[in-house]
């Protein structure tokens, strides 16, 4: 009796242990033969690095002499919001005349900045509704049926002028 009693006691530990155990996903670039900060400026193109990497995640908005190969960690436990815990944008910016590569910058995850988005709505007319109006609103504004004039052009679907 003792040692089923231990036996169930063990069992519940590890699966409950298991259950704690961080689920993790990759996202963005994944370097699987040459990683994106072993790019070499000057002796690299733009048809080298496209052959070695692949095609960039993002290119500049303005300028397409800029590539940028993003790559994410994230890490969730349980029933909690995930956690990004590694992060690296490597940005490889390209001279417009020769099309070699001109630089290469890595940004990781501790030198990023945290970007504060405005949280405001843009207001629409009107007002919003209760779940009382909603569901008794229509309650005697006429019959279920269309009315002949709802369909002409320049009259507003239950407007009664």
């Amino acid at each position: 009796m003792f040692r089923k009693a231990a036996l169930v006691a063990v069992s519940a530990a590890l699966l409950s242990a298991g259950a704690c155990a961080p689920i993790t996903s990759y996202r963005g670039f994944q370097a699987i033969e040459t990683a994106p900060k072993d790019i070499q400026a000057g002796t690299d193109t733009k048809t080298t690095v496209r052959t070695k990497l692949g095609s960039p995640s993002a290119t500049s908005t303005f300028d397409n002499n800029t590539w940028y190969y993003i790559a994410e960690v994230k890490e969730r436990i349980a029933f909690r919001k995930p956690r990004v815990t590694q992060r690296e944008i490597t940005a490889i910016r390209f001279d417009p005349g020769t099309e070699t590569v001109e630089r290469v910058d890595v940004i990781t995850l501790e030198q990023g900045k945290v970007v504060a988005f405005n949280g405001r709505e843009t207001p629409t007319r009107g007002r919003e509704l209760t779940i009382l109006e909603q569901l008794l609103g229509t309650v005697g504004r006429g019959s279920m049926l269309p009315r002949d004039d709802e369909g002409a052009p320049g009259n507003r679907p239950g407007d009664r002028r």
